[in-house]
């Protein structure tokens, strides 16, 4: 029984045809990562479900998040003073982001290794990728902290946002050209944290105190690397290679409206969100800097699915997501005018709501394409045919 019909008839058609096709030209990627992910996947057994194996990574990625949670709810932890997360907590957070990093770079291995792949299992595993976003980056802020030689809550919701659109850019890229251009920076990210979480557990976060060079802190640094990969490698080749398309034609749509239309309402969120940081009563974001970045990332996430339902089932993106962007409106005004005076239960209570509707949205198109396609999401046995 599926829950709600999100994915139209046209969509379902377009899912049909679908054919994946993606470019991944990162060194790293393809000298390191895939023999060794190709290792991997052969002592997995045969009857494992790839879809199994991509929610299972992605929920070490979660387990990072509800861990540091725990011992460092509100990002102060790290700083000088606190009682610092323990050091197992790092060597746990390194092996859990590795394994998932991992799970994410075999589930597609797997699933043409027994032959099971299917536009489902690209769907829920970009899917998953876009609400990851949210957990490794508040997760690698507990590292540095919000304490004098850490990072701005503030700060921190920019960061968020610039590794939010560069996520996106992939998918922008492939709405328009067909192609995924598989981006440097994730692998590279990837590989990173894992190593800077086990060097944490070793040297301890007091090592993070200390500049890099002359007055540069690590958090300068942290902040400058992650800002500059987007500006100048993410956006250029992804403008790069939607000008190559539209120099030879190959463009699906013909217009920079249409072509530009996905980012409408990812900007839309961006504009609301930083509304009610700038004019909250309470200064939620120093509040509350854990939760709203979970309300930030689930709602991003919940955008971005329903722009890589279209691109692929090569459909047009809607304009705007208005059951998510509509409410919101009315949460911020109620938030910034101060009609509803609590903003830390209206933060909770609509982060609550932003999370039931994706996950309601999340299972409902698996539900309607394993329905589609005859196939079970988590098992490689087929339906009967009763």
């Amino acid at each position: 029984m599926v829950l709600y019909e999100y994915v139209t008839q046209e969509q379902l058609a377009g899912f049909d045809k679908y054919k994946y096709s993606a470019k991944d030209t990162n060194p790293l990627s393809v000298y390191v990562m895939h023999p060794f992910w190709n290792s991997v996947v052969k002592v997995l057994p045969t009857w494992l479900a790839p879809n199994l194996i991509t929610f299972t990574g992605f929920m070490f990625l979660v387990l990072n998040f509800i861990m540091l949670a725990f011992f460092d709810f509100d990002f102060t932890a790290s700083s000088a003073g606190h009682e610092h997360v323990p050091s197992w907590v790092w060597v746990a957070a390194g092996i859990f982001n590795f394994l998932a990093y991992t799970l994410d770079g075999v589930d597609g291995k797997q699933a043409r290794r027994t032959n099971s792949s299917t536009p489902l299992g690209e769907l829920f595993d970009h899917g998953l990728d876009s609400w990851a976003c949210i957990f490794f980056v508040a997760t690698v802020y507990s590292i540095f902290g919000r304490g004098e030689s850490g990072v701005n809550v503030v700060t921190l919701y920019y960061i968020l946002w610039v590794v939010l659109f560069s996520f996106i850019l992939s998918h922008w890229e492939k709405y328009n050209t067909g192609v995924l251009f598989l981006p440097w920076g994730y692998d590279i990210s990837q590989v990173t944290i894992s190593l800077v979480f086990f060097f944490t557990a070793v040297v301890g976060v007091e090592t993070w105190y200390r500049p890099v060079l002359w007055n540069l802190l690590y958090r300068d640094f942290f902040t400058f690397m992650i800002i500059a990969c987007s500006f100048t490698v993410t956006l250029p080749m992804s403008l790069y290679n939607f000008l190559k398309a539209h120099r030879s034609n190959t463009l699906k749509h013909s217009s920079l409206y249409e072509s530009f239309l996905p980012f409408l309402s990812p900007v839309l969120l961006f504009g609301l969100s930083t509304t009610w940081v700038v004019f909250s009563p309470s200064n939620i974001l120093e509040l509350q800097p854990r939760i709203f970045y979970l309300m930030v990332g689930t709602a991003f996430a919940n955008v971005t699915c329903k722009l890589i339902v279209c691109q692929m089932s090569n459909t047009r993106c809607q304009p705007l997501s208005w059951l998510l962007l509509l409410p919101m409106t009315a949460v911020v005004l109620a938030a910034v005018t101060g009609v509803f005076t609590n903003e830390t239960l209206l933060l909770y209570l609509w982060t609550a709501a932003v999370i039931l509707t994706h996950v309601h949205y999340g299972v409902s198109v698996v539900q309607q394409l394993s329905k589609h396609f005859n196939i079970f999401a988590f098992s490689l046995k087929k339906p009967s045919s009763d």
